[in-house]
């Protein structure tokens, strides 16, 4: 019988493009691997956390749309259904987290709380 697992975060297509090409910059350490994940902090009490990183034996690793990352297995409690988006408009440009396990989020999309 084979196991499916289901990646906790998805990216949108504009994402997935800019984490592509982050990776394919000249002197991308390749040794990392794209890290999601959560920190204490900000003004709702927890903040993201998107960034090329070494991987420890707390991690699980997923694939979803293309994208390889890994997570601590802690987080996933938190991070289950998020999607993370890449705006790059005049207003906002960067990476942003839709995550619909939030009770609250700071204005900036930074943080959150559950």
């Amino acid at each position: 019988m084979e196991t499916t697992i289901i990646a906790p975060v998805s990216f949108t297509a504009s994402a997935a493009e800019e984490i592509r090409r982050l990776q394919a910059e000249p002197g991308f350490d390749t040794s990392k691997e794209l890290r999601i994940g959560v920190k204490g902090g900000g003004c709702s009490g927890m903040s993201y956390v998107l960034e090329f990183d070494q991987r420890t034996d707390k991690d699980a690793s997923y694939e979803t749309e293309g994208i390889h990352f890994i997570m601590d297995r802690s987080h996933e409690l938190y991070l289950f259904g998020v999607k993370v988006d890449w705006e790059n408009g005049l207003n906002n440009r960067g990476f942003t987290f839709i995550n619909p396990n939030a009770s609250t989020t700071c204005g900036c999309g930074s943080s959150f709380a559950v």
